[in-house]
């Protein structure tokens, strides 16, 4: 098998994963309507019960999933409210959409926030049926201040402090759900005595489905207020968070009504996963399995720092090459840690592709002597990575190689940030667009 046709190899099995993580068809498949009886996967519901079903979407997959909804609800359907990223594809007239902002919240975030805010509150009723769909940029896409004081610029140079402070997501959300009057279980306890369904894409680790978009949808006690100060302090926030915030945080210590106002008191609420990363890596092995790799499936180094990741995921390929298969594939999934160093184009998968390139360069001998072949490719199951138009990058044991004979010094590009124009002077960028689902990264890694 030669080293172009391995890098396509990988490239074909991250295309048919995505094809499996298909958010609108994981919600006609959990979605089915007869007559009067509505089944959402397990729960059935009687139709005749009730005069109105409502819908909020929000999230990367949201547009997909609320398409989804419509076609499988058809005249049943009442009304709904969607945030997404903005595309050209039309949705049916009963929903209202706006195109939310991310990674930092936008005007049509709060007017979104307001919108379905105002939805929920008039709908609540036991004769209505609310079905959220829920993936994850969703925290962004849809938002409301408990503290209306707090002005969108303070809420976007908020976002902007918490996401680059280097707090792993449960404290940024624990934050985050401090200030919000949408997360945290906020967004559903508006209605709380109508019935409710959350259908869910998780962006989030494996048993974290409360913290995709920041649980907006799920009863949370707040985080005791010492909490938040210890959160404050350990990363200096107080030193970078506006002052309209810090006043706002410094009041949610006093008003324990904060606990009790966000559980849902009245209509039954189910939660259901659809899809998340472990579904990805199961398309992913299967598809690797179609094309006669001995798959490996790794479920740590979940988000580990991105060099350390990629060292031991070249590490883990050449022992399992070594094992004596012809053909073999290692498949993990995750977020690795990736901070900003300069001002250049590009992502954690991108970056992690060229780490992968340099660990290849580095057992070049090995790699040599054997005569093996080797590609890893990294992207993002929504199709964005960072700054860049791209989902991500593959390489293999030639990229280094190639890229000095153009020229290219890869601790330049790391240096500047800028792993998505090394790639691209190789051609080996992978551009697929916004995908329409979100279940965090992909990194496959092929050996024969």
């Amino acid at each position: 098998m030669a080293a172009h046709n391995l890098k396509q190899s990988a490239r074909e099995i991250f295309q048919e994963t995505l094809r499996g993580l298909d958010a609108g068809r994981a919600v006609r498949e959990a979605v089915r309507l007869d007559d009067a009886h509505l089944l959402i996967n397990d729960q059935e519901f009687n139709l005749d019960s009730f005069s109105n079903i409502y819908s909020v979407a929000i999230g990367k997959a949201a547009r997909a999933m609320a398409s989804a909804l419509s076609d499988v609800l058809g005249a049943r359907f009442t009304r709904g409210i969607v945030s997404a990223p903005q595309t050209r594809e039309p949705l049916p007239a009963q929903w209202q959409v706006f195109a939310g902002g991310h990674p930092l919240p936008n005007e049509a975030s709060l007017a979104a926030g307001c919108a379905a805010r105002a939805l929920l509150a008039a709908a609540d009723s036991p004769d209505t049926l609310i079905i959220f769909l829920i993936s994850g940029g969703g925290s962004a896409m849809l938002e409301w201040p408990r503290d209306e004081r707090i002005t969108l610029n303070e809420l976007r140079a908020t976002n902007r402090v918490l996401v680059t402070c280097g707090a792993p997501i449960a404290e940024v959300n624990a934050v985050r759900r401090t200030l919000s009057a949408i997360k945290g279980g906020g967004l559903s306890a508006l209605a709380p005595h109508a019935a409710q369904v959350s259908l869910i894409v998780s962006d989030t680790n494996p048993g974290a489905v409360a913290q995709v978009a920041s649980g907006p949808t799920f009863a949370q006690i707040d985080q005791a207020a010492h909490e938040i100060a210890d959160i404050l302090e350990r990363y200096q926030l107080r030193q970078q968070l506006p002052a309209s915030v810090l006043r706002a945080l410094d009041d949610a210590r006093t008003n324990e009504a904060n606990n009790s106002a966000r559980q849902n008191t009245g209509g039954s609420h189910r939660h259901y996963l659809l899809l998340d990363n472990d579904r990805a890596k199961t398309f992913a092995a299967e598809a690797a399995r179609a094309r006669g790799y001995v798959v490996e499936l790794c479920d740590d180094l979940i988000e580990a720092p991105v060099e350390v990741g990629c060292r031991e995921l070249v590490a883990r390929l050449l022992r399992l090459k070594a094992d004596g298969a012809r053909a073999v594939c290692l498949v993990n999934g995750g977020e690795f840690v990736c901070p900003v160093r300069g001002d250049g184009t590009g992502g954690r998968n991108t970056e992690a592709a060229l780490h992968c390139a340099i660990e290849f360069a580095a057992h070049a001998d090995e790699i040599t002597r054997a005569g093996w072949r080797v590609a890893a490719l990294h992207a993002g199951t929504d199709g964005i990575d960072g700054n860049s138009p791209a989902a991500g990058a593959v390489a293999d044991e030639i990229t280094i190689k190639c890229a000095r004979e153009l020229g290219l010094e890869a601790a330049d590009f790391l240096a500047r940030s800028d792993a998505y124009n090394f790639f691209r002077a190789l051609g080996d960028a992978i551009e697929t667009g916004p995908t329409g689902t979100n279940v965090r990264d992909l990194r496959i890694l092929l050996a024969t």
